[in-house]
């Protein structure tokens, strides 16, 4: 039986959320599977109602800073997410090549294709120094993991929000 993961909703706080996808591949290595990853969380978000105050798209794993939404618990809304991009995903991919092939590199097995992993973790962010330091974590991830030697250089973030140099793919709402 699986252990219950505890959630902590009705609080008001952020949460730092990070999921990855299946056996970490790198299924968002591309700019085109991370673009669409962020148009997604926009419509999700839209969708959804919640603020979003910071997001990072790594080749393997995500990184978002939410508000709790109006509608549902970000449970469902990262169902709702996963859900979304993993589908979209799917279907361009199987457009592009065979009708039968997954071409993005999905761990088939009896029950179809996974993306993501499973579960995600949540932490809970009370205080605006915790705020400040997912955030960081959050610019400085690109820059750690060495696919850029500045965190602006990475389009899929909300670094560029915070240092004043763009927007961005997808508007930050007022943290």
């Amino acid at each position: 039986m699986r252990n219950k993961l505890l959630r902590i909703y009705g609080h008001g706080h952020l949460h730092f959320i990070t999921f990855s996808c299946h056996r970490r591949q790198k299924l968002l290595g591309t700019a085109r599977a991370r673009n669409l990853f962020v148009q997604v969380l926009g419509e999700v978000r839209n969708r959804h109602q919640f603020s979003l105050v910071g997001y990072v798209v790594m080749p393997e794993h995500v990184h978002l800073l939410i508000a709790e939404p109006r509608k549902g618990n970000p449970s469902k809304t990262i169902q709702a997410l996963k859900q979304s991009v993993s589908r979209r995903l799917r279907n361009n991919s199987r457009r592009k090549g065979a009708p039968n092939q997954l071409r993005l590199g999905f761990a088939v097995t009896e029950t179809g294709a996974h993306f993501w992993q499973r579960r995600f973790y949540d932490f809970n962010v009370w205080s605006d120094e915790k705020k400040r330091e997912k955030l960081q974590y959050m610019h400085f991830n690109p820059l750690k993991r060495g696919l850029v030697r500045d965190p602006k250089d990475w389009p899929c973030s909300i670094y560029g929000f915070y240092a004043g140099h763009n927007h961005g793919l997808l508007k930050i709402d007022s943290p």
